[in-house]
C-alpha cells in the first residue's frame, strides 16, 4: 500500500516539486520576484483600506463592482487582484499569493504568471455581469443585488494558476481535485465568489485549449527555461511544450 502511494506521489508531483525545489535552491528568494512584489503590494492595500484616510483611495484604482461601467472596471482589474476581501483574514490572501504564485513564477515563468492570473481574474469580473444579466432564475444566473458587491482579492487567479500548473506538469489529479473542490464550493454556497472561481477555471481551460491545439500542430522542438521559468530536473518531464511566444 505504501510502495503504491510513493509511486503515485513522485508520479503526480516529482516534476513539479523537483522543479519547484531547484529552483529555490539555486535562486532562493531570487527566483521568485515577482511573488514578493505581490505580497508585498496585497499586505501595502491592506494597510492602506484599513485607515480612514485610504479607504477610498484603495477603491478608487482596485475596486471593482459589476454595475460600474465596463471600462471602468476593465481598468480597475488588475489591480483589483492584489486588493484584499475586507470581509476575509488577509493571511489567507497573502498566503495563497505566495504559495500560488511563487510555484508557478518558477515554473512557467513570471510573465506566463501574470497573463494566466489576470486572465482568470479577467473572466471572474466578466462573468459577474453575464450572471446578473441571466437572472437568479438560471444555473449561472445572478441575482442583481450582487451588482452592488466588491468584487476583489487573488482567489480566482489562484484557482487558474492552480489549474494551469498543474495540466503543465501533467499532474492530473491534483488539478482535477481543484475543480472538484471548487464545484462543490457552489453547490454548497452558491454565491458571487464561487461562481466567479468557476468561471476563472472555464477561461483557463480554454487557453489550455488552444496551447495544446497549437502545441499539438507544432510538435516538439523548444525547451524549458524559457519566459523566466526553470529547467526541471534531470529524467523528469518537460515542463513546458514548444512555445516560442
Amino acid at each position: 500500500m505504501s510502495g503504491s502511494v510513493t509511486r503515485f506521489a513522485r508520479r503526480e508531483w516529482g516534476p513539479l516539486f523537483g522543479t519547484v525545489w531547484r529552483g529555490l535552491a539555486v535562486r532562493r528568494w531570487r527566483a521568485v520576484p515577482m511573488t514578493l512584489a505581490a505580497v508585498c503590494l496585497t499586505a501595502l492595500f491592506q494597510f492602506v483600506q484599513n485607515q480612514d484616510w485610504g479607504y477610498q483611495p484603495v477603491q478608487n484604482i482596485g475596486s471593482v463592482r459589476a454595475e460600474d461601467p465596463l471600462w471602468l472596471a476593465l481598468l480597475r482589474t488588475p489591480l483589483s487582484l492584489f486588493v484584499p476581501a475586507l470581509d476575509l483574514p488577509v493571511w489567507g490572501a497573502l498566503a495563497q499569493v505566495l504559495l500560488v504564485f511563487g510555484i508557478a513564477e518558477i515554473c512557467v515563468g513570471r510573465w506566463r504568471t501574470l497573463g494566466v492570473a489576470y486572465l482568470a481574474t479577467l473572466c471572474g469580473t466578466l462573468y459577474a455581469r453575464v450572471g446578473i444579466a441571466l437572472g437568479p432564475g438560471t444555473p449561472f444566473g445572478l441575482p442583481a443585488t450582487d451588482a452592488q458587491v466588491v468584487d476583489t482579492g487573488p482567489s480566482a487567479a489562484v484557482v487558474g494558476l492552480a489549474v494551469y500548473v498543474c495540466w503543465r506538469y501533467r499532474a492530473w489529479w491534483t488539478g482535477g481535485a481543484v475543480v472538484v473542490a471548487m464545484v462543490v464550493e457552489v453547490i454548497i454556497k452558491p454565491n458571487l465568489a464561487g461562481k466567479e472561481h468557476l468561471a476563472a477555471i472555464a477561461g483557463v481551460l480554454v487557453l489550455i485549449g488552444v496551447q495544446a491545439w497549437r502545441e499539438r500542430g507544432r510538435g516538439k522542438g523548444g525547451g524549458p527555461g524559457q519566459d523566466g521559468g526553470v529547467e526541471p530536473l534531470p529524467g523528469t518531464r518537460s515542463w513546458k511544450p514548444p512555445i516560442t511566444s
